[in-house]
């Protein structure tokens, strides 16, 4: 008998174990939301964008779901207040929060006070849990948060003496930080299929956003059926909301939050990288030696014990 039908599920699980694989993929999306959020700022209000990202990423990713939904949904049902919650976080505040910092910030801006999230994670995660942390795993926090300040001040540590916050700044403070928690409390999430999960928080987040999005709609602007609407709902949808979240959630388990949480240094490291290809900015000495320290502090904080 041909064994070629157990090829496909071995390479499957082998693919969603690769850690490092995995970690790439979130913030490279996080990144280029962020660039997006802020290319269609004028054009789409940013609760309408919110909303539509989740009703649209909820319709695809039913068909996919549907077959585990049916198995994993007395797990979801024990789990109702923790899942509730995720979705909350996770889902309803944390985007439609960025979004909101995004009409009055930078995209850079916005991916740089990303690199501030690590460090939440790690304070969530003693507060909430009393988790300490590995040297091996401090000393990659402070490696990689090295690495982001060296991108964020542009090589000259001077430099984040000048830094100032406006308004969108402290919303997306206020989005790391639901974040931040978001991370820390997926431990408390059911055992089920990464795709009932993410259905069901995708669906509490469209659904908690609805009153809002109606008020948006009629009290400030509404969604306009425009083509830059239908590629930016598209886009933020697809890529930072399924695929990045599906990853993210399995880092999570692969590596435990703290370690994952570290990712989100990777974010300053695309950001800039998309920056050198679409918007002809040039690359510079410190963006090398950021990323290179970003790099090293991941894998010291993920390194496994004997």
């Amino acid at each position: 008998m041909s064994t070629d039908r157990a090829v496909p599920p071995t390479a499957a699980r082998r693919l969603i174990d690769q850690a490092w694989l995995l970690m790439m993929l979130p913030p490279l999306f996080w990144a280029s939301n962020a660039v997006m959020g802020r290319a269609v700022a004028g054009a789409v209000p940013p609760i309408g964008l919110a909303f539509w990202r989740w009703v649209l990423g909820t319709l695809i990713v039913l068909p996919f779901a549907w077959p585990h939904l049916r198995r994993d949904a007395a797990a979801l049902r024990a789990r109702w207040p923790a899942v509730l919650l995720l979705g909350t976080l996770g889902i309803g505040m944390f985007n439609t929060f960025q979004y909101i910092a995004l009409n009055s910030t930078t995209a850079l801006n916005a991916v740089m006070l990303q690199s501030s999230m690590p460090v939440m994670i790690v304070l969530m995660s003693f507060l909430l849990f009393r988790d300490r942390v590995r040297p091996a795993q401090g000393l990659g926090i402070v490696v990689s948060l090295a690495g982001a300040l060296t991108l964020i001040s542009y090589g000259d540590p001077a430099a984040l003496l000048g830094l100032s916050l406006n308004a969108g700044d402290l919303w997306m403070l206020t989005a790391i930080a639901v974040y931040a928690a978001y991370t820390t409390l997926l431990r408390r999430k059911p055992v089920v299929h990464g795709f009932s999960f993410i259905l069901v928080t995708f669906a509490i987040g469209a659904v908690e956003l609805l009153p809002f999005y109606i008020w948006e709609s009629l009290t400030q602007r509404p969604v306009e059926a425009t083509a830059t609407t239908f590629l930016a709902v598209g886009y933020v949808a697809l890529f930072p909301s399924i695929v990045a979240y599906l990853c993210f959630n399995r880092v999570v388990e692969l590596v435990g939050a703290n370690s994952a949480g570290l990712t989100i240094h990777l974010v300053p490291v695309f950001g800039s990288l998309l920056a050198v290809l679409f918007l002809g900015e040039q690359p510079h000495l410190y963006h090398g030696i950021g990323i290179a320290l970003i790099a090293t502090g991941i894998a010291l904080a993920t390194r496994r014990r004997a």
